[in-house]
């Protein structure tokens, strides 16, 4: 298995319980559910980690000048700060490494995915005072500065560039084809952000299928979510079948298919059948 390495089975119990009190307490704190997604990728963040990036992330908000003015300005001074001086930013290649959506390795290596580089923005840019959120764009996130009548975008991706005009039309259209719509722009909420990130992660594990630990532990995550998929189910189930676990994972199935009967019989049948045909794998 190549590294990062998981944590200790009682080290991922703990971070599990970890995660779901804090993905449930009253106002979710980003950062500290993006740590705790990183220390259950990666077996050497250990406590010390957790709090050192925290720390980083402190005394980068330190770095900003002082209520700079409005959006724009708010924008352009992080822009100055983690774009220019601190050489935050994204390239194709970063899709390809699962580091890239871990928090504590982006702080390292100043690179990662769009989202992740926006959850440096936005948690630097929070501490700071900025009025800052996440605006989660089809195919590209991006954060926001300011109230919908004076918002600003930046793209961290492309080192903080400040977005104008139809910047936002055409990273939509480069993504999806598709065409921007208000709705687009709202300010995304903490806990779809981190669903955001379990997606990515599952995506990058779905494609290697020698880390089918790394798929388990996001669907794991982001059952513990207080609101997910019931699909998530099955893919559990299914990534337990793949790595050898049949009888918990017909289980699954089982268990699946039963919520799945209520609304599409003939789809449950097919569960049902996916579930024996995982426990024949017994014999």
């Amino acid at each position: 298995m190549r590294p990062p390495f998981p944590p200790s089975p009682e080290r991922s119990a703990e971070l599990r319980r970890r995660f779901a009190e804090e993905a449930r307490s009253e106002r979710p704190d980003l950062s500290a559910l993006c740590l705790l997604v990183g220390a259950q990728a990666d077996g050497a963040l250990d406590e010390a980690g957790i709090d050192a990036a925290q720390i980083e992330l402190d005394a980068l908000a330190g770095q900003l000048p002082f209520r700079p003015g409005g959006p724009r300005s708010w924008a352009v001074s992080l822009r100055e700060l983690l774009g220019d001086r601190c050489g935050f930013r994204g390239s194709a290649a970063d899709y390809q490494r699962l580091e890239s959506s871990l928090l504590h390795e982006v702080l390292a290596r100043r690179r990662g995915l769009p989202i992740l580089l926006s959850v440096v923005w936005m948690e630097v840019a929070r501490r700071a005072g900025a009025p800052v959120y996440g605006v989660a764009l089809p195919g590209h996130f991006v954060v926001g500065f300011g109230p919908p009548e004076e918002q600003v975008l930046a793209d961290p991706f492309d080192g903080g560039r400040v977005l104008a005009g139809a910047d936002a039309e055409l990273l939509v259209a480069g993504a999806t084809g598709g065409s921007l719509e208000p709705s687009m722009l709202v300010p995304a909420e903490t806990l779809d952000v981190v669903q955001r990130i379990l997606n990515n992660v599952r995506a990058w594990a779905a494609t290697r299928p020698e880390r089918s630990d790394v798929g388990l532990w996001a669907v794991e995550l982001a059952l513990l979510l207080p609101s997910h998929p019931a699909r998530l189910r099955y893919e559990r189930a299914q990534l337990l079948v793949q790595r050898g676990d049949f009888v918990e994972g017909a289980g699954e199935l089982e268990a699946y298919a039963g919520v799945v009967a209520a609304v599409d019989e003939a789809a449950a049948a097919k569960v049902r059948q996916q579930a024996h045909a995982a426990r024949a794998m017994l014999n």
